[in-house]
């Protein structure tokens, strides 16, 4: 792995520290001569350095301890790139091919699992609650070229999500015997277009 901008951080350890061109281009992902172009003022003439041991990308220690020896090498910290974490809100962009695709996937969850309210799926595909009442009341205006398909195999959500959607659905259900229901989501094969529609 390499700093998160590496150009900058490579200018930033040329003109503040004393590491050789082998380190700094071994920590910054460039060749050897790159970085000394970069301190020969030919690449990277008006760019700004970025401080690594600021950013959290290394530790000061480091640097010192790279400095006295030149075989050391600098080591990226753990904590240098954070893990993404990607969460939808509110309604997201559908692109326009697979907008045609919004009421088969609402014909699969009311078969598959009618536990889910009509909020429920709004959310989890992104449409709206009269269309939804519509492919349950067949009075959508293509009821006749619905045919039910796997939001997932559709692209319209992901298997986690649905997962999470029927789980809240199901919270606090009880059986004939009064054990709670556990509904397992399958995943979609994406082999066969057969197997898309039920």
């Amino acid at each position: 792995m390499q700093p998160l901008m590496p150009k900058a951080t490579a200018v930033w350890l040329v003109e503040n520290t004393g590491l050789t061109f082998e380190q700094i281009g071994e920590f910054c992902g460039l060749h050897p001569l790159e970085v000394q172009a970069i301190a020969d003022g030919e690449v990277a003439v008006q760019m700004i350095g970025i401080d690594p041991v600021a950013n959290g990308q290394v530790a000061l220690e480091d640097i010192e301890r790279c400095q006295a020896d030149p075989s050391a090498r600098l080591k990226l910290l753990q904590s240098a790139h954070p893990e993404a974490i990607v969460k939808h809100k509110g309604p997201r962009y559908t692109p326009i091919a697979k907008r045609q695709d919004k009421p088969d996937a609402i014909a699969w969850l009311l078969k598959s699992h009618p536990e889910l309210s009509d909020g429920q799926i709004s959310k989890l595909i992104g449409t709206t609650k009269p269309t939804i009442q519509a492919v349950r009341d067949r009075t959508h205006w293509n009821a006749a070229g619905i045919k039910p398909r796997h939001p997932v195999a559709l692209g319209l959500c992901t298997l986690q999500e649905l997962e999470d959607a029927v789980t809240r659905a199901n919270r606090g259900r009880r059986t004939a015997t009064g054990e709670p229901v556990v509904v397992t989501v399958e995943a979609p094969n994406y082999d066969s277009e057969e197997t898309l529609t039920e």
